[in-house]
């Protein structure tokens, strides 16, 4: 009998949901096999196809968002490593990008990234290395102005060392904190993913200095087996505080 995504049959009583199991292929590695059978049977992925968006991760943001009420109408929104798109689609719709709620201000949605990204319905997508000497000036002019929110899902290039990646991703986000600073309105929110391993501390010494409230979470969507949280800083203060180092001392790479 035909199933439906919600894991009942179409006559409408309940049935357990189906496990899809995938058989190896000559050549496929058993890792990428079971990576591929996880997202068969991943209901945020299957959630992320039937309401489309365009991947998983989507709803990372959406319920940092339940929790911490960023993405609010009006706001403008810089979301750095944007592709594929999914954390833009939630600030669209969140923001009122596209003025379809009556009554409510219309927010701004800015998508930057290093590789190109297939346009998104009501975001502003840019080719750019947000290292760049000038990218928070070009954001800046982008927008018409400050930013009330950056947001980041980036993370480096794996290299199969755990502590190697850790730091690598700590190094990525201090940069991007960096970035926030320049671009944030006062009041503003930083959110982005860290790795657990211990070299955050750092980073959270940084952002409790220049932002009033600073929360390590992780998801429901976040998977129980990773090491991934992200970092909810609000209430930017509005101008740049070091946290263990020289005023106008960038973080090391």
């Amino acid at each position: 009998m035909a199933k439906t995504p919600s894991g009942k049959n179409s006559s409408g009583r309940g049935q357990r949901e189906l496990r899809v199991r995938v058989k190896t292929a000559k050549g496929r590695k058993l890792s990428s096999t079971l990576w591929l059978e996880r997202q068969l049977n991943d209901p945020y992925v299957l959630r992320a196809k039937k309401e489309g968006y365009r991947g998983r991760a989507a709803f990372k943001i959406l319920e940092l968002d339940d929790k911490f009420r960023f993405l609010v109408p009006g706001a403008r929104v810089v979301d750095l490593g944007c592709a594929p798109g999914g954390w833009c689609q939630v600030a669209v719709q969140r923001v009122n990008a596209l003025g379809e709620k009556s009554g409510k201000k219309v927010g701004t949605v800015l998508g930057v990234d290093l590789q190109e990204v297939t346009p998104i319905t009501g975001a502003e997508i840019h080719q750019l290395d947000f290292l760049e000497d000038d990218a928070d000036e070009k954001v800046k002019t982008w927008l018409g102005g400050k930013a009330d929110v950056v947001m980041s899902d980036m993370a480096a290039a794996a290299s199969g060392n755990q502590q190697v990646d850790h730091l690598r991703i700590i190094t990525l986000c201090e940069h991007a904190a960096y970035f926030a600073f320049d671009v944030l309105e006062e009041g503003g929110t930083f959110v982005a993913k860290v790795l657990a391993g211990g070299a955050e501390q750092e980073l959270l010494t940084i952002l409790k200095k220049n932002f009033t409230k600073v929360a390590n979470v992780k998801p429901p969507a976040s998977r129980k087996d990773s090491s991934e949280k992200f970092v909810v800083a609000q209430g930017f203060r509005g101008k740049r505080h070091e946290g263990g180092a020289e005023d106008g001392e960038e973080p090391a790479t």
